[in-house]
């Protein structure tokens, strides 16, 4: 009898929630798919029915940067007035440990392509790679990859690759390399910590530094220990503090990180019926 009452505090807790948090995505799924998954475990939670009810009020929610599917790590999400704040996200820093591979390259540059082209790798030393990574660091200028999230006419490069259409490479374009350090080098796997900005692709500087030592590489592995403030360790909730209470404690603890815009008093909760849905 009382089930009603504690199914509308729950909605309303959820309908509240205002900011940004971090998630953490495993391998497989796609960013958008992880996000999905995260609004149906709110939503059941707080009894909310989503079966086509267009007047259901709508849970506003959105990721600051897609993750590779293949890679893992730190997803942030945005919630409520948070997605406002997403666009920062995109430009920030972020830091990545990758794990290449000498001596393989692929179409996708990842280890989910088709192997197009091996090469001896035999004469790279410890000290060409790390060499190597200081032409890296900077303000450089980058080649994305084909197979990518960019779009051409609308569509996904990834997409028109997959249909077998042509698609050129995108032009380069400058991106910031803060820092590149060699964490193992176990012949012909190599394992590097990169810190860059926004639209910075790890699996192309794993693919160009293959180039750079007359060889080939592709990226194994992939993960983002940090976008801005959030980092893998400390922020990242994993699937099992998907709810309504481990987000609103999270958020808190996070908008201290953020920095503080004159604009943000007292976040209101939003009007249920002007709430949007932003999915990538």
């Amino acid at each position: 009898e009382a089930g009603g009452a504690v199914l509308g505090t729950a909605a309303d807790k959820l309908f509240s929630l205002s900011g940004l948090f971090a998630v953490y995505k495993p391998k497989g799924p796609t960013s958008a798919g992880v996000l999905n998954l995260l609004k149906e475990r709110l939503l059941a939670e707080a009894g909310v029915q989503t079966n086509g009810n267009k007047r259901n009020q709508v849970l506003k929610i959105g990721h600051g940067g897609t993750l590779d599917s293949a890679a893992a790590g730190v997803l942030v999400v945005g919630i409520g007035k948070g997605t406002k704040m997403l666009r920062t996200m995109l430009a920030g820093s972020k830091k990545y440990t990758a794990i290449g591979m000498l001596g393989k390259a692929t179409d996708t540059l990842d280890a989910t392509g088709k192997v197009t082209e091996e090469k001896p790798y035999d004469q790279v030393t410890k000290g060409d790679l790390e060499n190597v990574l200081q032409k890296f660091t900077g303000h450089i200028m980058q080649v994305p990859p084909l197979y990518s999230a960019l779009k051409k006419d609308g569509e996904r490069l990834s997409t028109l690759m997959k249909r077998g259409e042509a698609v050129e490479a995108k032009p380069a374009r400058p991106v910031r390399v803060y820092s590149i350090s060699l964490q193992q080098f176990q012949p012909p796997l190599f394992t590097l910590d990169v810190e860059c900005g926004g639209g910075f692709y790890v699996r192309s500087l794993v693919s160009d530094i293959g180039k750079e030592l007359s060889t080939c590489a592709t990226m194994q592995e992939l993960t983002r220990t940090k976008q801005g403030p959030f980092t893998l360790e400390e922020h990242a909730l994993h699937e099992d503090k998907w709810t309504i209470d481990e987000i609103a404690r999270s958020l808190e603890h996070c908008t201290s990180l953020l920095p503080r815009e004159p604009s943000h008093k007292k976040l209101k909760t939003e009007h249920p019926g002007e709430t949007a849905v932003i999915c990538e």
